[in-house]
């Protein structure tokens, strides 16, 4: 099931308020009825009790009107021309009106539907939206990569409802069965991010998409332990992050230097002063050396495979390298206002 990010507020909920809408004109004709009940007459002769005067309210809104109870006073007469007889037209207006929108939703979602299975081409898919799969769509995005290209692919309802309040689309269904990664589009996607719970379903969804996209499409995959790394790059990962060994040494680092872990998070937070980021050679940097430009640049990728500044490959800027560098992240500052 592919759930789409909302765009309005929750079906039940607009229901509910229709339903309250409805039943609150009800009761105010009711009371209205009943402050006039002399100016009516009963077939019974014995004058409108509180249930008559529901039963006629009831049947005059709903356009029913036996005629038994009918207002024979001018005051009477002048409250059906002035509110019930508007009063029945909300009331109609209510009814058919919640009808419709019920309609018209499956309609757009049918529509929005079609257009996304025409349209989604080149995207990334997030399989499993815990921590790591929120950092991953935050990376992204921080990249200026475009929030209609993610797909979250989750079981839990919990994390498919978080989905899509960030505004990603969702798909509900386990990522190690092909028909969910096909619902995906995952021959079409761009990479494939794995970041479940435990390695042993992170090598199933690789090999998984594996054997769909026959190692066309890159598969980036994170793994608690360092010796479940092997397995999965043998199922197809491209690469893998080992996120217990990277904790462990970080917290060295945190021990042993401890500036070092503070440039560490700097790079990897946010918006508080640093960031890593990549962009292409541009054509009077090539033949430079990397060390001459005004950007910090501290490695080179080149046919995809990373040249640091040190080997003699990367004392010259060539065509088509990638250079990874850090760029300043802090906010732009406010000028003071004079």
């Amino acid at each position: 099931m592919i759930h789409f990010p909302a765009q309005r507020r929750d079906p039940l909920s607009a229901l509910s308020l229709r339903l309250a809408g409805a039943l609150g004109l009800v009761l105010a004709s009711v009371a209205v009825v009943w402050f006039d009940r002399d100016g009516y007459r009963d077939g019974n002769e014995d004058g409108l009790t509180l249930l008559d005067c529901f039963y006629y309210v009831v049947v005059s809104l709903s356009t029913t009107g036996y005629g038994d109870i009918t207002p024979v006073s001018q005051s009477a007469r002048l409250i059906n021309v002035l509110y019930i007889t508007p009063a029945r037209v909300i009331f109609l207006i209510i009814l058919v009106g919640t009808t419709l929108e019920v309609l018209t939703e499956q309609y757009r979602t049918g529509r929005r539907l079609s257009r996304w299975r025409r349209t989604v081409k080149d995207h990334v898919i997030i399989c499993g939206y815990g921590t790591k799969g929120r950092s991953a769509v935050s990376a992204l995005l921080e990249n200026g990569f475009d929030k209609s290209r993610i797909i979250v692919v989750e079981r839990s309802g919990g994390a498919l409802r978080q989905a899509t309040s960030a505004g990603l689309v969702a798909i509900e269904g386990s990522a190690t069965r092909s028909a969910t990664l096909n619902e995906a589009h995952v021959r079409t996607a761009k990479a494939v991010i794995i970041a479940t719970d435990s390695d042993d379903a992170s090598v199933l969804v690789a090999l998984t998409v594996r054997q769909l996209t026959a190692g066309q499409v890159r598969i980036i995959a994170a793994a608690r332990e360092a010796e479940n790394a092997p397995l999965l790059k043998q199922s197809g990962a491209h690469h893998v992050i080992v996120s217990s060994a990277t904790a462990g040494r970080l917290l060295g680092l945190s021990t042993s230097a401890p500036p070092l872990i503070d440039v560490v998070e700097d790079l990897l937070t946010p918006g508080q002063g640093m960031a890593l980021a990549m962009r292409s050679a541009e054509r009077h940097e090539v033949g430079k050396s990397p060390r001459e430009l005004d950007t910090l640049v501290i490695a080179l990728v080149r046919r995809g495979k990373v040249v640091t500044l040190a080997d003699k490959a990367g004392a010259v800027i060539e065509t088509g390298d990638m250079l990874v560098h850090v760029r300043d992240d802090r906010p732009t500052a406010t000028a003071p206002v004079a």
